[in-house]
């Protein structure tokens, strides 16, 4: 148990450095190359991330066990 909870910590800590990676390269982005059509993309890339590993959304699909 304390193993799964350890890779699940581990998993939100690799999300969280990449979401804080995206969000210097979007800052880069904004700053250097004013391209709105590469800072929409890393936006949905990030909200797919916040959404799926945060929101949980992919829980919706998958039959409930009792």
């Amino acid at each position: 148990m304390e193993e799964k909870k350890s890779q699940a910590y581990q998993l939100i800590f690799t999300i969280f450095l990449v979401l804080a990676f995206l969000t210097l390269v979007e800052y880069l982005v904004s700053q250097y190359l004013d391209s709105m059509i590469l800072l929409l993309l890393i936006a949905f890339l990030k909200a797919g991330l916040i959404v799926n590993y945060f929101m949980h959304v992919y829980r919706l699909w998958r039959e409930e066990s009792h």
